[in-house]
């Protein structure tokens, strides 16, 4: 028989039978694995052990890869460079611009009817060059599009590949529980699963602690499932662990467990156009498909209700409430933008309109000058050569559109939040949502953890109380009652989660390293520092052998176990926060290990003269504590038992104990916090401390970071008197009792998740400061999530952080550092600058462009810059604009000044006082070129040309507009008034190279572009006087700057400023309902123009949204465990920015809601 490492290479159930078992819940299940003998013969027909794990062996790992599949889901195959280069070309813009230029380019073949006009049959000569020219601009842009979506795509895929590469999960191999990646896990393999875990792939429950799980992401059942071995031992991938721990048996993994069978499907049919339309004829055909592919038939339906009509609903290709649940998604997301979406898309929409109406106006008067002058005072018969003339009078106002609408804008975008999402790697922030980079920049609040954010989460045992005596220090074991150090050794041990441990270091001169709950691991070193080995004790007393355990979690703030006691009956040992445990306990061991009686009033002395003193040293103070139940005679102490406690009544249970020991645990605080804490508030940001710990270690800690200054009038408190101040009578969160509570919150103690999420929603929604506020949180627990996906930007820890919190943050604090968070900040300010800076310089060129377009054709009845002279600014220099100001490095300065806010406008009084100068200096130049140039430039006037033909003295009109606005590409780089406009700019090499190739690009066009761009060569004199035009910006510049910013009315900015959301969410939603409405009518000739500005605006919008659809579109391709979190982490509760039409390739994205998260009363849990 053939072998594998030692043993047969044939297993004892094959992957269909495993399949079939994974299916099954409950009863169902429990029958079905006695059918193969339990779960512990199933350990033996798969060659492993339940207690040791696998070997680890490497042909084995490999063996078991190839029988039953690897833990992750193949990516759907990229985009290639062509189908990019296709959907580029779909832009109805670039669409009606081609069909123009062949319509231009075929007339100009057209032989003449009439001979009669002067040079005619020269000027048809070279007519095709503009349409050919035209032509060859949209196929640049196009192609430049592509190139630009397909480079997007693939740093987005990097970025992914990095986030999955940050899941690790704990398995057992060679009998040592080791963190290994998700992918690498394999069915066989024995995983520990704990609190806050993301499952990574289907299994079987061996042993289980109090384990509770959240499967709503599957079976959009918002209740928690209990598991254990007796009643429901299955798990399935894609769930989150709630409470409790335990291991489980790999059974299942990548597309063969549950969720990879839906996702699989799903994949299919997304990708077989055939399967969705026969779905959209069939409703019930992917329930078909889901029983042939062995999804379990009474999980099924939810399936299909959360995930796969979720698509369809998505496409609005459903039938039925789905659809209608889909649209009212696609609406209510609308107030899911984040601060720079929602102000860019008012933006978009309002030059959207104003360009339709200019181009309109242009394209109705130059015909109607055109029709007046030749048939009514020429009175000239109809000739065919007229439509020519019509067809480029439409090519201008389509043109005009064309530049009025920013199309650098979401390049400028997506290249900033790119670009600042690869150097924020290297700041240790790992960002999930591209988003909030920006939102980060406008950040008012900072909501912030303290235990491993502020402090260094390395914690130690630094002080005890045990036997009646206060020691500040460690003790000797031997000066310690020996009944009573024994009992707490063995509480310690045992009442911790066996994954925490102390490993020695690998070199010498290293700290021991501490793995798992850093809590446990400080009273583990604890237990260390006495000389005693804790991991004897739990080899005596192994995990199966507990009878009950209560795991902790932030309502009881204590965890418990439930073990044999030796001679009969069962000893339970607690441990946890003191005050909370101290409440429960009945007696303590006094001077010399006496038991005495622990009444109220003893009570009240211990926290007085123990626990406030550690903890205003900014300890943490923990009690451990037991109680005895016995069969027989019961002493003093202990609790006798007849029949057998119900150990489902914890309050019961946990209660008449009797304490040995409260030790103060130190977590210094980071050497970096101050001085991060300190940059904040120079920033205008407020930074407010929420922590589990008491009000005196947390007031202690507040005060060494700086984040309390004594004396102040800050308010410290409680969760407790939190929640008496803003509730009324009822019981009810009321808004106003609120709004007198946060402004001066500085340390909010003892919270629960709830405080936590309310406090955070509170200050959101709050309007009582003036630019509203703008709120960031930092977590780790699971029960973080409801305010981690409530906040604007949600922070969570990449070390001590669950998974759970991981898949609810926008951004991952990789080393759990403060000082990230400062750095994020920065990024922000500059990714918002960086959009800032190119607008003001793009708003300049377009409005320049466009008026000089629109009055050239009121007063010449031609356009001064031609329909390509305009195609190349509006491209080339917006395009490469975009990359040069883009990529400027962030500086200390950003935090300088204070945040934006919500409210305040994108474009704002100093940069609009910007624009409307230079705009007045370049249109002054330009007209006054165009209406008397020829005079003092001594050339021949271009104006009421008949011909075709260049001129110099057009040429050197659009000469001087680029010169002007190569320029003013310089001004741009200072967008808050400052003088020298030259620093910092030889430390972005991007863009002066860019500034020198553009220029350069300029010289060649001018002097060899020829018919194709209507230009004729200058001479060095003309030249000299385009530059000299092109400088005059640079000075003045400087003359507008002096002009006082507050001369510049407020109505002048406040057009981009984000007022009202339901304004902002209701102009969104009627463009769209036009747009809709409009697609059926779009063949109608008649009606293009008047669509034009609202197709362009939709193309727009999505191209705005694509730096985010293009992060959750690859995040749908995610590797089993990744993905299907990702899905409930895209509830409906929350503000989270979300994509709102549809993805970059076109397809509506998947989403699936999590009822657990939907409602504020689910986020105790």
């Amino acid at each position: 028989m053939a072998s594998v490492d030692g043993r047969p290479a044939q297993y004892g159930i094959s992957l269909k039978q495993l399949r079939e078992v994974m299916e099954l819940r409950g009863q169902e299940a429990v029958e079905q694995l006695r059918h193969y003998g339990g779960v512990q013969q199933l350990c033996k027909k798969l060659y492993t052990s339940s207690t040791e794990g696998l070997s680890g062996s490497p042909k084995d790992i490999e063996h078991r890869r190839e029988t039953f599949g690897s833990n992750t889901i193949p990516p759907k195959t990229p985009k290639t460079f062509l189908r990019l280069v296709w959907e580029a070309l779909q832009d109805a813009t670039l669409i009606i611009l081609e069909v123009a230029a062949i319509v231009s380019l075929l007339l100009s073949f057209v032989p003449s009817t009439s001979d009669d006009e002067l040079g005619h049959e020269e000027n048809k000569a070279h007519e095709w060059i503009e349409g050919l020219a035209i032509l060859i601009s949209v196929i640049v842009v196009v192609l430049v599009t592509a190139f630009n979506d397909y480079t997007k795509e693939r740093q987005f895929r990097g970025l992914q590949s990095r986030i999955e590469g940050e899941h690790k999960f704990a398995v057992l191999r060679g009998g040592e529980s080791s963190q290994i990646f998700v992918g690498e896990i394999v069915v066989g393999d024995i995983c520990q699963v704990k609190y806050g875990d993301l499952l990574p792939a289907d299994g079987i429950l061996i042993q289980s602690n109090d384990l509770k799980v959240d499967e709503s992401s599957l079976t959009g059942e918002s209740d928690h499932v209990k598991k254990s071995e007796l009643t429901d031992p299955m798990l399935l991938s894609g769930t989150h662990v709630m409470e409790g721990s335990g291991r489980m048996l790999v059974t299942a993994v990548g597309i063969n467990s549950q969720a990879g069978i839906i996702f699989t499907l799903l994949g299919a049919a997304a990708d077989d156009k055939k399967a969705k339309a026969k779905k959209r004829k069939k409703g019930d055909s992917l329930r078909g498909d889901s029983e042939q592919g062995n999804v379990s038939s009474n999980s099924q339906t939810d399936h299909e209700g959360n995930i796969s009509t979720s698509k369809q609903g998505a496409m609005d290709e459903s039938v039925g409430p789905t659809g209608d649940a889909a649209v009212k998604e696609k609406r209510s997301s609308h107030k899911n933008k984040s601060v720079l979406q929602a102000k860019l898309t008012k933006l978009a929409i309002q030059i959207g309109y104003a360009g339709s109406a200019v181009a309109i106006l242009t394209v109705i008067i130059l015909i109607t000058t055109f029709c007046i002058k030749t048939f009514i005072y020429q009175h000239q018969p109809w000739k065919n050569e007229y439509i020519n003339n019509f067809v480029k009078f439409f090519i201008i106002g389509v043109t005009v559109l064309v530049v009025a609408v920013p199309e650098g804008l979401p390049l400028a975008v997506t290249l900033s939040l790119a670009y600042s999402v690869k150097k924020m790697m290297l700041d240790n922030n790992l960002v999930r949502h591209l988003a909030a980079c920006e939102t980060m920049g406008n950040a008012t609040t900072i909501c912030s953890d303290k235990t491993g954010t502020l402090t260094t989460n390395r914690m130690t045992v630094v002080a005890c109380y045990v036997g009646g005596q206060h020691c500040k220090s460690i003790p000797d074991y031997d000066s310690l009652p020996p009944q009573v150090a024994n009992l707490a050794i063995q509480a310690i041990s045992i009442n911790s989660a066996y994954t925490s441990c102390i490993l020695n270091a690998e070199l010498p001169n290293e700290p021991i390293k501490q793995v798992g709950n850093k809590t446990e691991c400080a009273m583990l070193g604890f237990v260390l520092d006495l000389k005693k080995c804790y991991q004897s004790i739990r080899d005596e007393h192994p995990e199966d052998s507990f009878h009950r355990v209560y795991t902790f979690n932030s309502s009881r703030k204590s965890m418990s176990t439930v073990i044999a006691r030796e001679g009969g009956g069962y000893r339970v040992f607690t441990k946890g926060a003191s005050e909370m445990v101290l409440k429960k306990c009945a007696f303590i061991y006094g001077a010399n290990g006496e038991l005495e009686k622990f009444s109220h009033e003893n009570q009240e002395e211990l926290v007085r003269n123990v626990i406030e003193p550690m903890a205003c040293d900014g300890l943490r103070t923990i009690a451990v504590a037991y109680r005895d139940f016995v069969p027989g005679e019961a002493e003093i102490s202990q609790t006798h038992y007849d029949n057998e406690p119900n150990w489902d009544d914890e309050d019961a249970i946990i209660n008449n104990l009797t304490c040995m020991l409260i030790v103060g645990i130190e977590d210094p605080v980071r050497p970096e916090a101050p001085e991060a804490i300190r940059q904040c508030q120079h920033a205008g940001i407020t930074v407010r401390m929420v922590t589990g710990d008491n009000v005196n270690t947390a007031r202690s800690i507040a005060i060494k970071c700086g984040i309390v200054t004594p004396g102040m009038d800050y308010l410290i408190i409680d969760g407790k008197e939190f929640n008496q101040r803003i509730r009324d009578s009822n019981g009810e969160l009321q808004q106003h009792l609120l709004d007198q509570v946060w402004p001066k919150l500085r340390v909010l103690a003892r919270s629960s998740p709830t405080d936590k999420y309310n406090l955070v929603k509170g200050i959101i929604d709050s309007k009582i400061s003036g630019n509203r506020e703008v709120v960031a949180v930092t977590g780790d627990g699971t029960n973080d999530g409801p305010a981690l996906k409530k906040a604007d930007v949600g922070f969570a820890m990449g070390i001590a952080g669950t998974d759970v919190a991981k898949e609810a943050s926008d951004i991952i604090l990789t080393d759990d550092n403060f000082s990230s968070i400062v750095k994020a900040v920065m990024w922000g300010r500059n990714v918002y600058d960086s959009i800032a800076k190119f607008l003001q310089f793009q708003l300049t060129v377009n409005i320049v462009a466009v008026i000089v377009a629109f009055l050239g054709a009121c007063f010449i009845q031609d356009s001064p810059l031609k329909a390509v002279q305009m195609l190349w600014v509006n491209l080339i220099m917006d395009t490469l604009a975009s990359l040069a100001l883009a990529t400027e490095m962030p500086t200390p300065d950003l935090l300088m000044r204070k945040p934006y806010g919500r409210t305040k406008p994108l474009v704002s009084r100093t940069m609009m006082k910007n624009i409307i100068g230079q705009g007045i200096y370049q249109l002054t130049i330009i007209f006054t070129l165009v209406f008397v140039g020829e005079k003092f430039l001594d050339i021949d006037s271009g104006r009421y040309r008949t011909d075709s033909e260049p001129t110099q003295h057009f040429t050197i009109v659009f000469n001087t507009f680029v010169m002007m606005t190569l320029f003013n590409e310089i001004n741009a780089r200072k967008i808050h008034g400052q003088r020298n406009v030259f620093e910092g700019i030889f430390t972005n090499p991007i863009f002066y190279c860019i500034w020198i190739a553009t220029a350069g690009a300029q010289v060649l066009i001018v002097q060899f572009g020829g018919h194709a761009f209507s230009t004729v060569p200058l001479t060095i004199a003309q030249w000299a006087w385009c530059i000299f035009f092109g400088v005059g910006t640079l000075l003045w510049c400087q003359v507008v700057t002096t002009v006082p910013t507050k001369k510049i009315p407020k109505c002048f900015a406040s057009w981009s400023r984000e007022e009202s959301e339901d304004i902002s969410i209701a102009m969104v939603a009627l463009a769209e309902d036009k747009v809709d409405a409009d697609d059926e009518k779009m063949r109608t000739r008649g009606q293009i123009l008047w669509i034009r500005g609202l197709t362009r605006l939709q193309a727009q919008l999505r191209v705005i949204r694509a730096f985010k659809s293009t992060q959750e579109d690859l995040e749908e391709k995610r590797s089993l465990h990744s993905m299907q979190s990702l899905r409930r982490s895209r509830g409906q509760l929350g503000v989270r920015p979300l994509s709102d039409i549809t993805s970059v390739d076109g397809e509506p994205l998947l989403r699936v809601t999590s009822p657990q998260l939907e409602t504020e009363t689910d986020v105790h849990h």
